[in-house]
């Protein structure tokens, strides 16, 4: 994974105005935290970031007043309506240090014949693996699978280096049978009729 770098800047005005105003100079508001450290309030310039958390568990390095800082995204607020970044938490992480992330899950295959469904209980599985080769998905074969079969997570082939972290007989993936629909009842009482 690749690591993206990003200029911040501290943040010393705070509340709804200050966090506009900063929102309308095309930058976004952040918070960086972790390892015991004081959380630091900071912006992130807008456009950059949003491109940087297209990929699931980006890896950003922070330029904090001449220091730099390695974080992960932990939580992102998006504007309901626009869809636009309106505030982010970042966990501050070193190289080598595990920790726990939500990666993708992605099936390949077809099921077995006669109208089955896949149906995701999860889709993505908890993770835990070192904080600089995070991976961005897994992906299960369900070639074949009839309905009644299901995934575990402990069943899905994890990347080397990850380890599952979350519990390990949660069903990832089911199938289901379809299921007919039945003839309205109000059509036959009029076809009934009819005759």
């Amino acid at each position: 994974m690749a690591e993206v770098k990003l200029a911040a800047q501290v943040r010393t005005e705070f509340g709804k105005g200050a966090a506009r105003r900063t929102r309308r100079a095309n930058l976004v508001p952040a918070v960086v935290y972790g390892h015991g450290a004081e959380p630091v309030h900071v912006t992130l310039p807008g456009h950059e970031l949003m491109m940087a958390l297209k990929t699931a568990n980006v890896l950003i390095g922070l330029e904090i007043d001449g220091k730099d800082a390695l974080v992960i995204p932990k939580a992102v607020q998006r504007n309901p309506l626009k869809g636009d970044i309106e505030h982010v938490d970042l966990l501050t992480v070193k190289r080598g240090e595990k920790v726990n992330v939500e990666i993708a899950v992605h099936v390949e295959g077809d099921l077995a014949p006669g109208g089955n469904l896949l149906e995701y209980v999860q889709n993505t599985l908890l993770v835990e693996a070192e904080a600089t080769h995070i991976p961005e998905s897994v992906t299960v074969s369900v070639a074949g699978l009839d309905a009644g079969a299901s995934i575990l997570a402990k069943d899905i082939p994890l990347p080397k280096g990850s380890v599952l972290a979350g519990d390990e007989d949660a069903v990832v993936l089911q199938v289901v049978a379809a299921q007919a629909e039945e003839p309205a009842a109000d059509a036959a009482e009029a076809e009934g009729a009819e005759a």
